[in-house]
């Protein structure tokens, strides 16, 4: 890490246009995010599936797996990675998607960031964690408790390759491969989405005109708690997978 970026807050650095490769959390930041928390309606109780809870248990990837280790406690690491996963079993239900569907959302969610090599427009990286997620199926659905499948491991890999793709930018073979994997692919680029309260600029945050799944706009406070929480027990001093499964409980997750 620069020293600019070791002194100064992310929410300056955007600010400026001097977003470093790597970006961590800091305090003002945080708080940043916290003060500016828009007008949301509170998220009702919810009780995910057993067996979804039993995937979000399972939610913390091996940092070995990451393409580049500097990105393990960046904002696109293991703590926007777990709240993701958690956000896309959520979505995934309530779209109706049965246990093995809500599955390889949560797998496709879990990996979709997991070979960035930093924090900035990245491009391409969707596409390096599909091939890595295929050429590595029978290790991540194992970490999970599940096999590889391959019609599932086909549609989780084609979630990953399109999440960093907007829906209007989508090629000819985009759309073909959307349409094989649609309810998929939707659910991890809204969930994706929703973790946008972490960026420190307003006009980063989740937008519904982006996203194709109904339920997006009723999931907004609960992706704002996840974030604050977690982040702010992160720089309290919990580990990343700590601070997120503190988060998730405090919200009634799991």
């Amino acid at each position: 890490m620069s020293t600019t970026s070791a002194t100064a807050s992310l929410i300056d650095l955007a600010a400026q246009g001097r977003l470093p490769l790597h970006q961590y959390m800091d305090r003002a930041t945080i708080d940043w995010i916290r003060d500016n928390r828009p007008d949301l309606s509170p998220m009702r109780s919810i009780t995910l599936r057993p067996a979804s809870k039993e995937l979000l248990r399972q939610a913390a990837l091996p940092a070995r797996w990451l393409a580049e280790p500097h990105v393990y406690e960046s904002i696109h690491g293991i703590r926007h990675s777990m709240r993701v996963t958690a956000l896309a079993a959520l979505l995934a239900e309530e779209q109706d998607l049965d246990d093995e569907d809500t599955a390889t959302a949560v797998v496709a969610a879990a990996v979709h960031d997991w070979q960035r090599l930093h924090d900035r427009d990245d491009r391409g990286h969707g596409a390096r964690a599909a091939l890595w997620l295929a050429a590595n199926a029978d290790t991540v659905w194992g970490h999970f408790g599940r096999s590889a499948v391959r019609s599932r491991i086909v549609r989780a890999a084609t979630a990953v390759r399109l999440h960093d793709v907007p829906y209007d930018a989508f090629s000819a073979d985009d759309r073909t491969d959307h349409q094989r994997a649609e309810r998929i692919c939707d659910v991890v680029k809204a969930a994706d989405a929703l973790d946008r309260y972490r960026l420190p600029k307003l006009t980063w945050w989740p937008d519904a005109r982006h996203v194709r799944v109904p339920d997006f706009e009723r999931f907004r406070a609960l992706a704002f708690d996840l974030v604050v929480i977690s982040e702010t027990a992160h720089l309290a001093g919990a580990s990343g997978t700590e601070s997120v499964r503190y988060a998730l409980a405090e919200t009634g997750l799991v």
